[in-house]
């Protein structure tokens, strides 16, 4: 069948999520439960819709039933006018979604700094995802102090000379302000050979973010793919954040195929879901 992706956005929605799950379902009615019941969130990284415009994004996430969002510049642009800003931001949260924060941001220079923490503060966001360079932390924990906003730094593996694996970014912010910790993106954590739920674990106190992904094979050069039709133990980092207990987010981040990503994205929310029934 021949679907446009207009047609397709109307077509997919709760019904293909809960197709996903079904076995899952059944499947967990036999096993028992040994991590105490805490719910997790699993909302979007909007990278994975870069190739759709706001009002495609808006229409999708609400047919996922997704309520939490973290935009990235394709949908909430950087050269906006302040008003612009304010203007996107209302539509989101007037469609009933909680625009949380923004990002990936890459903060090079001093401007960079002021630039997108004055862009958040704009929009209203409450988290900055970002990677920084290093000699820009004092600056940053300072407006962080003055904006209170958080910064949760994003590693990306093993290409990554600044800020690869969650310990190269812990180690640099555990003495700075709270409100600076970790996004940690479980795939580039997994191409560095890492046990994605260990580094959960270890990091646990300065969590603020998670993009949730999977690697086809657990090498640097391991390519994206549909969550659940990967190598990584998808279930372990489940059981790891209801076990510290995690508050935030888990930014689904489906990076195939940017063409036609929301059917990619559709299975990976109802993998996610169906692991949920079961941990």
């Amino acid at each position: 069948m021949n679907l446009s992706r207009k047609n397709f956005i109307k077509t997919v929605g709760l019904g293909a999520v809960a197709a996903g799950t079904s076995s899952f379902a059944a499947i967990g009615k036999t096993i028992n439960k040994t991590i105490e019941d805490h719910e997790l969130t699993i909302g979007l990284a909007s990278y994975t819709l870069r190739k759709y415009s706001l009002d495609e994004v808006i229409e999708i996430v609400q047919r996922l039933n997704i309520k939490d969002v973290a935009f990235k510049s394709f949908h909430l642009p950087y050269e906006s006018t302040n008003e612009e800003l304010r203007q996107i931001t209302a539509k989101v949260k007037a469609r009933g979604l909680n625009l949380y924060g923004g990002g990936v941001m890459y903060m090079k220079t001093p401007e960079d700094v002021e630039t997108y923490f004055n862009y958040a503060k704009t929009a209203g966001l409450k988290m900055i995802i970002g990677a920084p360079k290093h000699d820009l932390l004092p600056q940053i924990e300072k407006k962080v102090k003055e904006t209170d906003i958080i910064l949760a730094i994003h590693n990306h593996g093993p290409e990554d000379e600044i800020f690869p694996s969650p310990k190269s970014i812990y180690d640099k912010i555990q003495h700075l302000d709270p409100r600076i910790g970790l996004c940690i993106d479980t795939g580039h954590t997994f191409r560095l050979n890492l046990d994605v739920a260990s580094e959960i674990k270890k990091y646990k106190d300065r969590l603020y973010d998670v993009h949730i992904k999977d690697i086809d094979e657990q090498i640097p050069e391991g390519k994206s793919v549909e969550i659940g039709r990967g190598k990584m133990d998808i279930p372990s980092i489940m059981k790891a954040l209801k076990e510290i207990k995690y508050k935030g987010v888990l930014g689904v981040e489906y990076e195939k195929d940017g063409d036609h990503a929301v059917y990619g994205l559709t299975e990976s929310v109802g993998y996610l879901r169906g692991v949920l029934k079961l941990v």
